[in-house]
């Protein structure tokens, strides 16, 4: 058997911090059917879920190395989540691409932090996903602190959806899906009761932009990844803070398979950016959040 491939940082273009695991290996899906399709509908896109050799694969033709995750949301819908050991399993097997992100239903409490712990000092995971609109909780209710407390021990970044989210729109009461519990000023107190914890705020936050610049910009273990939006539908003042203040802190991430890299670069590649801040933000700034630069000086 062949040693597991490592991820080099100097060999990748890019690092996308945003792809989705949706389908394991038996064709169970990451969703339950209707959010599936109301998903698809809101981003015009196909339903194509590739597996994950199919998305190590495609990734390595881009020189792009990628975070891949699923959401775990059984506790609030009774869909069994995506195994975590299997993502984690098949992201040893294409190291040199994939970096893989836990999801732990934060309603499992202590049982799924010590779960957690496990995944990341056994299984090799390197961060852990939440969705609080569909996992049903709010980033400072506490609920997810005894996951957190594991991730600022472990040092290894908190990923959180922010803002308005295609899953369930359309659908009668939005499939009850609460986009309150996503708005980014509920991670500030998160980040100031986790202070050495690394916060990512997944996509431009609409409607709390304007929030989401304030708590990355004061806080300074909080960045945002820009996932989940075309580059060119970007608001003006996103632009403007990862150009001057954010510039640091601002990160590549498509929302893969639904947006694709090759989309989001191309219209990136329109997109009024000072030459020295692209690199920041395409790889640059990445390999800081995600730790891999303590790891090249181990």
């Amino acid at each position: 058997m062949s040693a597991p491939r490592q991820l080099d940082v100097a060999t990748v273009d890019a690092i996308d911090v945003h792809a989705h695991v949706e389908v394991d290996g038996h064709g169970h899906m990451s969703l339950p059917e209707e959010f599936v399709e109301a998903s698809s509908k809101y981003f015009a896109a196909d339903r194509r879920a590739p597996s994950l050799p199919e998305i190590a694969e495609y990734y390595r033709e881009r020189r792009t190395a990628a975070v891949v995750f699923t959401v775990d949301i059984e506790a609030a819908t009774g869909h069994a989540a995506l195994s975590n050991e299997e993502i984690a399993d098949a992201a040893a097997e294409h190291g040199d691409v994939l970096i893989p992100f836990a999801s732990v239903d934060p309603a499992k409490g202590r049982a799924g932090a010590r779960r957690f712990r496990e995944l990341v000092e056994q299984r090799g995971m390197r961060g852990i996903k939440f969705h609080p609109s569909l996992q049903e909780f709010a980033p400072n209710d506490r609920s997810a602190y005894p996951l957190l407390e594991v991730a600022q021990e472990l040092g290894v970044p908190a990923l959180f959806h922010t803002g308005q989210t295609g899953i369930g729109a359309g659908l009668p009461g939005g499939g009850g899906v609460r986009l309150s519990l996503s708005n980014p000023m509920l991670l500030d107190d998160v980040a100031v009761d986790f202070p050495d914890l690394t916060i990512i705020m997944a996509h431009p936050s609409f409607p709390w932009q304007d929030e989401a610049l304030a708590v990355a910009t004061h806080k300074p273990k909080v960045y945002i990844d820009l996932s989940g939006w075309s580059p060119k539908y970007f608001p003006p003042q996103l632009v403007r803070y990862a150009n001057t203040l954010l510039q640091d802190k601002v990160l590549f991430g498509s929302d893969y398979p639904l947006i694709t890299p090759d989309r989001w670069r191309a219209d990136f590649e329109q997109l009024d950016i000072k030459d020295h801040v692209r690199p920041k933000i395409l790889k640059d700034n990445a390999v800081r959040a995600l730790g891999l630069d303590r790891e090249k000086n181990r």
